[in-house]
């Protein structure tokens, strides 16, 4: 089937390239870790290894001064081994869109990134994305969806769309952002009539069924920069409530080191139950000249007593970087759960070292 889709994906571009005269653009990003770690699961290495692949192809034809219509395709391979057994092999497509564009208003029909809010690590509105800073790829899953943003002046954008979930029930909302002299202000609506129960962004916190959610952001770049993300989500019998406030600054020390801060206040009422939770997070990111930085990022579970840390350093090129990463997380015996609920990777649990290539074409 996989095969099928890719023969035609490739059929069709060829067609729209003979149909309208437009080269092909064809780039990708390939990548390969080695990674060790202190907390091995059951019968498991404490070496693993990885290599991704996203090739690429997209075209794209002036329409008028203004305008213009573009296609996409993109597919996505990982592989994960731990020693010589093989722990994952994933193969689908990572983006599949055509757009048009124009001054006012631009369109774009299917698998593509839905992104939003000034946040970048405790992100109470990453509802559509899997973004993670920790992750030197950059890379997110996106959606099947049909998005419509209308321009109407240059500082108002209105934004609406239609998503296809994995249990073929279509979701809908939609987001005004506001430019004023303020700060940048966000507000943005969405109803899933999803009965399987889904998780809320990137947390520990599980919507049981259809339910709605509203939200509010704004993003003020002062003499410090700071930014707010509130969300309020609601069903039939739940109610979740979502806050994160965060700050940066560059420190004027040598090339500029930024340093940022985050905070987020999670409070769930499920039935008769009531529960909240706090995270904190930390960041720095440290220039060395042209082609090194570092990168250090905490984050605080105040509730349950648990850090994260983590520490990057990246040396970047014109076509590829080198990325030797140091992470230290709570061990699995720390979490409340059997060792089969557990993923069997290194990743995420005890010390960790990884070492990972990237080279962008």
């Amino acid at each position: 089937m996989k095969i099928l889709l890719s023969f035609f994906t490739l059929l069709w571009i060829m067609l729209f390239e003979t149909a309208f005269g437009q080269p092909t653009l064809f780039k990708g990003q390939f990548w390969a870790s080695g990674l060790t770690g202190s907390d091995v699961p059951a019968g498991q290495s404490a070496y693993e290894s990885s290599l991704g692949y996203i090739p690429t192809l997209s075209l794209s034809r002036n329409l008028s001064d203004l305008s213009f219509i573009d296609f996409e395709w993109a597919y996505r391979l990982d592989r994960a081994y731990s020693a010589d057994s093989l722990i994952l092999n994933h193969e689908k497509n990572h983006r599949l869109w055509i757009r048009y564009s124009s001054e006012k208003v631009e369109v774009r029909l299917g698998l593509q990134k839905i992104i939003f809010g000034p946040s970048q690590i405790l992100r109470t509105l990453s509802w559509f994305d899997t973004f993670d800073l920790t992750d030197p790829t950059g890379q997110t899953d996106g959606v099947d969806a049909f998005r419509l943003r209308v321009f109407p002046s240059n500082s108002l954008s209105i934004w609406s769309w239609l998503i296809n979930s994995n249990q073929d029930t279509i979701s809908f909302g939609g987001r005004a952002e506001l430019s004023t002299g303020f700060g940048e202000w966000g507000l943005t609506y969405h109803q899933d009539p999803t009965v399987t129960p889904q998780s809320a962004g990137q947390f520990p916190v599980i919507i049981s069924g259809p339910h709605q959610r509203v939200a509010m952001d704004l993003r003020y770049d002062g003499y410090i920069g700071s930014w707010m993300e509130g969300a309020y989500i609601f069903s039939d019998n739940s109610e979740i409530e979502m806050v994160t406030i965060g700050a940066d600054y560059t420190l004027p020390v040598a090339s500029g080191i930024l340093i940022m801060t985050e905070s987020l206040y999670i409070d769930q009422k499920q039935n008769s139950s009531n529960s909240s939770q706090t995270f904190t997070a930390f960041m720095a990111s440290i220039p060395l000249g042209m082609i090194h930085q570092i990168m250090l990022i905490s984050q605080l579970d105040w509730d349950e007593n648990r850090a994260y840390n983590y520490l990057r350093w990246s040396a970047t090129y014109d076509h590829y970087s080198l990325n030797l990463i140091l992470s230290m997380s709570p061990k699995r015996s720390e979490y409340n759960f059997t060792e089969e609920h557990l993923p069997k990777t290194l990743a995420g649990f005890g010390t960790e070292l990884q070492f990972m290539f990237i080279y962008n074409h």
